[in-house]
């Protein structure tokens, strides 16, 4: 796959996850991006776009949903609405984020000590699933004033885009996995 299949790839799959939270609400992924201290290695950490790390707030930046709302044909009102929606969404996330990064520092702080204390690194878990959870009804809410601002025609073709872009995302995933079975 040469580098500018690559790069397609990367933004066909960047709207098509964008597009789910947005319409199918698949909130995992975009939950684990906003709040960030769920992923990496045993989850503490990671700086991965798609982890919580840098890239985060791509999923939500003003390109990709145009390119979405370019897909259905939305009007300058329709627009106008969801800018709106994503720029309040976005908002409320980033003030979670930053209790979250300090969730993450607590937890790299237990996973290294001499000492592991198990019923602090449980109290840790609970926190970061209250605010998770937090992120995750926000984005709910996003997703519902969204879907209500596109007509049904739009959803349904909105899904049946992304059901074609995830088609091809497989078969390009199948071709990496398989190229790379080769060299080993």
């Amino acid at each position: 796959m040469n580098l500018s299949n690559t790069s397609k790839l990367i933004r066909t799959g960047k709207t098509l996850m964008l597009a789910s939270v947005l319409v199918l609400s698949s909130l995992g992924s975009l939950n684990a991006q906003a709040m960030g201290p769920m992923g990496g290695l045993g989850g503490m950490g990671g700086g991965r776009p798609g982890m919580g790390g840098p890239g985060a707030g791509d999923m939500m930046s003003g390109g990709h949903i145009e390119h979405m709302l370019d897909m259905v044909d939305a009007s300058d009102a329709q627009r106008a609405q969801i800018k709106q929606i994503m720029d309040a969404a976005k908002q409320d996330i980033k003030s979670q984020h930053s209790g979250g990064r300090n969730l993450h520092e607590q937890g790299l702080a237990l996973f290294s000590a001499p000492n592991i204390d198990a019923a602090a690194v449980e109290a840790l878990r609970v926190q970061m699933s209250a605010q998770h959870e937090l992120v995750s009804k926000r984005m709910s809410q996003a997703m519902v004033d969204v879907a209500r601002v596109l007509t049904p025609e739009q959803r349904a073709k909105l899904a049946e885009r992304m059901k074609k872009m995830q088609a091809r995302m497989q078969a390009a995933r199948g071709e990496h996995q398989h190229a790379a079975g080769k060299g080993n």
